[in-house]
């Protein structure tokens, strides 16, 4: 018996010697089973036409209803497999039947490596690489690492012209922004807070875009409908105790005209049959007697022939929509006062109709559609100098660099931020915190406001005292923090710890060399002080923020000690966009040699490995 159980524990052990050689020298093709990992799903990440599994690769038709490649073989002849991805999940792939290639659907891959994709038409001039397309050129696949934009400073920043590249931005439009206010003439945020809120960085880009366009697109077209005395319109008095006269008015030092109306629509004074077009941009200066006095504008959506009815009324409100009439509140204290009015009517009906259409996807209508068809006023008034026009970019400028002199907190010089923000891991601010983007931005315009106004020294003192929060670290409710106990930073939110956010700590730097550029010396100078300090630190950590594939948005894997904020690629475009401006003020090759490596991130380079 003991040599039987001998012999079999030795076979035992011969039959597992046999079996574990065999797997060994077959490892290279052994698989995971199909139940041991996961299958991926295509469908939480399609891209429409761009999956390579059902679109042709290169255009081209066999003429036997299969699609031929470029070597020469049929898709119909692909066979199905399974790619089992890092032993975590598989993907449904084609392989050649000469194993040459394997064919991995591009839903997978833009997923798994970030990068875009789509087909472009034949006329696209994206189609070939010397950017001259054929009518008669096939479609093509177009592959793209990153879809941000760079953009090439054409000479050296100046502090008093284009800010950047912004005037590609169009604040307006964004869909975080609720409206214009028509008390104020800036936008109204709703990033944070739903309900809208003043913000003071968005406020700024949006007079830097202006400011920006005004220098970069031709002069607008002006069709002036009524100033009283080279150009008189023919109103329409619908009704007997609707009235209207020009007069000269010792007080306002003009000629203007008073009207006096029913408050009922029927009763308003009109001027009908404008019949304007794409010039859309209304300006009137207007005094408003009564509470139900109101400028009434009539806007006709040619496509679908809808009528909208736009009303600036004297009372406490934003905005607000009922059925086609769109209201915009000028403040109980425009009463008894000269207003100037400038509207682009095509926002104003555009933000009426996102308030009052689906919140998921609002109704949009193109600047091409809309068609002004009327101008009325009711109750009882004074107006003067109304004109349609393509823009008035300055006039909007001016009208947030007076929010930014009107709402400045004398004591600490910021523009607070009036919502709570959080930041995953760190400490939340607080309402009223201040943010070094949000002072650098307003810095700029203001002095910008400062040089094109010929010096108004109201501008002057708001920019010289948006320095103030640049002196206090973020703990006493300034900007400044402090990297290693040795770098100097300002901050754009100011956490605890502090977070070293990139792209709002060089858009104060701007900031500090704008006010340097264009203010006397006694301001100058500490502008200055404050921009080289700043470019001392930025030197010492910028390479703190290269990945070797992208940017880091900010330092929080320093600060947390956490996995680091990856930068998305617009993002990661600003900071190429502001290193390259910065390299045309400061030579050092630091930052133009930085630049240029991470402009190569965003085609698909890499740094070296070992």
């Amino acid at each position: 018996m003991r040599l039987n159980l001998k012999a079999v524990l030795l076979f035992l052990t011969v039959i597992v010697m046999i079996i574990t050689s065999a797997v060994y020298m077959r490892c290279v093709e052994f698989t995971f089973p199909q139940d041991l990992v996961k299958r991926w799903d295509r469908r939480l990440y399609a891209v429409g036409n761009a999956d390579l599994l059902h679109d042709q690769l290169d255009g081209s038709d066999d003429g036997r209803g299969g699609i031929a490649t470029n070597d020469g073989f049929n898709l119909q002849e692909l066979q199905d497999i399974e790619c089992i991805i890092n032993q975590e999940y598989t993907v449904h792939c084609k392989r050649d039947g000469d194993n040459r290639e394997v064919y991995v659907p591009f839903s997978f891959l833009r997923h798994y490596f970030d990068i875009s994709g789509a087909m472009s038409s034949p006329a696209s001039p994206l189609t070939t690489i010397d950017g001259n397309s054929n009518s008669q050129a096939q479609s093509k696949f177009l592959w793209m690492h990153s879809t941000a934009k760079i953009n090439v400073p054409k000479g050296k920043y100046d502090a008093r012209g284009v800010f950047m590249y912004f005037e590609n931005y169009n604040v307006e439009i964004r869909d975080r922004v609720k409206c214009i206010s028509a008390v104020d003439g800036v936008p109204v945020s709703t990033q944070w807070e739903k309900k809208g809120y003043f913000y003071p960085t968005q406020i700024a880009q949006f007079a830097l875009s202006h400011y920006s366009k005004n220098l970069t697109e031709p002069e607008p077209r002006i069709r002036m409908l009524e100033n009283v005395d080279s150009v008189q319109a023919n109103w329409l008095l619908p009704s007997k105790i609707s009235n209207l006269t020009r007069i000269w008015h010792p007080k306002f030092n003009s000629s203007v005209i008073q009207y006096e109306t029913a408050s009922d629509f029927d009763s308003a004074i009109a001027l009908k049959e404008i019949d304007q077009t794409l010039d859309l941009v209304l300006s009137a200066d207007l005094l408003l007697v009564t509470n139900s006095s109101s400028l009434m504008i009539t806007v006709e959506n040619r496509e679908t022939k809808h009528t909208y009815r736009v009303h600036y009324v004297p009372v406490d409100l934003l905005l607000s929509v009922q059925d086609e009439n769109i209201y915009y509140g000028l403040g109980l204290q425009a009463l008894n006062k000269w207003h100037h009015l400038t509207r682009d009517l095509h926002i104003d009906v555009q933000k009426g109709m996102a308030l009052d259409g689906p919140k998921k996807s609002p109704i949009r209508v193109k600047r091409t559609d809309l068609r002004i068809l009327a101008v009325s006023f009711l109750g009882v008034g004074f107006f003067d100098n109304i004109s349609l026009s393509t823009y008035d970019h300055m006039a909007n400028f001016y009208d947030a660099a007076e929010w930014l002199v009107n709402n400045q907190d004398q004591n600490t010089g910021g523009w607070p931020n009036p919502v709570r923000r959080s930041l995953n891991g760190f400490a939340e601010l607080k309402a009223g915190w201040l943010s070094a983007m949000g002072q650098g931005h307003a810095i700029s315009v203001l002095a910008r406001a400062y040089w094109k106004s010929g010096g108004d020294k109201r501008y002057l003192k708001a920019a010289a005292l948006g320095l103030k929060p640049y002196r206090v670290f973020s703990k006493g409710g300034g900007v400044l923090a402090r990297f290693m106990d040795k770098y100097f930073w300002y901050e754009e939110y100011p956490t605890t710890p502090a977070s070293f956010v990139l792209n709002g700590f060089i858009y104060s730097l701007l900031g500090l060399y704008d006010l340097n550029s264009t203010a006397p010396s006694f301001i100058a100078n500490e502008a200055g002080q404050f921009f080289q300090q700043g470019m001392i630190s930025l030197k010492n950590m910028l390479l703190l923020f290269d990945t070797g594939s992208g940017t880091s948005y900010d330092l929080r894997h320093l600060s947390l000690g956490v996995a680091p904020n990856l930068a998305r690629w617009d993002y990661h475009a600003t900071h190429v966009n502001q290193l390259l401006l910065l390299a045309t003020i400061d030579n050092d090759p630091l930052i133009s040699r930085t630049a240029e490596r991470w402009k190569g991130y965003m085609f698909g380079k890499r740094a070296k490995h070992n």
